[in-house]
């Protein structure tokens, strides 16, 4: 019997997982001889820029061939918050962004993916534009701070401090966007206060 459903491993999927796959490489480049040379900074800056851009080509692909699957559902949101945590953890381990930064973005990440989790049961809570900018400011942000910054003109440091200070204050406001979502979905559905969430 011939079966209608898209096969988990489409050319969309394995895009993903090759993101996955990245990340490793990415850490390894990022934190060779120290973490502050220029060789080492501007390949672990193309391999982030490389796989951040694949998100969008892997969702596209989906789309166009009509092969969203539940395999990618699930690993997309992974595949991105591996490669931005990483990416924000290293960057402070190594002293170049401030650890509360890195906690915010972190706590609220986790704290909106088991909100959605916790949700799943009653309605699908998607991405909003809001959250799409989000995305997008974090990744910029961390191009920029992920450059030999040592090594550039003191100015370099402004952009991309004015773009991290950006993408924390979309993050919060987002983060707190999705919560008042998820309280009037939890209302509508006439679940108990602690339901849900």
């Amino acid at each position: 019997m011939v079966s209608d459903a898209p096969s988990a491993w489409n050319a969309a999927n394995v895009v993903t997982v090759l993101r996955i796959a990245v990340v490793p490489l990415f850490a390894v480049a990022l934190l060779a001889d120290g973490g502050h040379t220029v060789g080492g900074r501007l390949l672990a800056t193309g391999l982030f820029v490389l796989a951040a851009a694949s998100d969008r080509l892997d969702g596209w692909l989906a789309r166009r061939s009509g092969q969203v699957t539940d395999l990618g559902k699930m690993l997309d949101p992974i595949a991105d918050k591996l490669l931005i945590g990483s990416a924000l953890v290293l960057l402070s381990w190594l002293g170049d962004l401030w650890w509360w930064v890195t906690v915010l973005v972190l706590v609220r990440e986790l704290g909106i993916t088991v909100m959605r989790f916790f949700l799943l049961r009653y309605v699908v809570l998607p991405a909003s534009r809001g959250g799409k900018l989000k995305t997008v400011l974090q990744a910029v942000a961390i191009s920029l701070y992920l450059l030999p910054l040592d090594h550039l003109p003191a100015f370099v440091g402004v952009p991309a401090a004015v773009v991290m200070a950006a993408a924390v204050l979309v993050t919060v406001l987002t983060g707190l966007d999705y919560v008042r979502d998820a309280v009037r979905i939890r209302r509508a559905a006439g679940l108990p206060p602690a339901a849900g969430l």
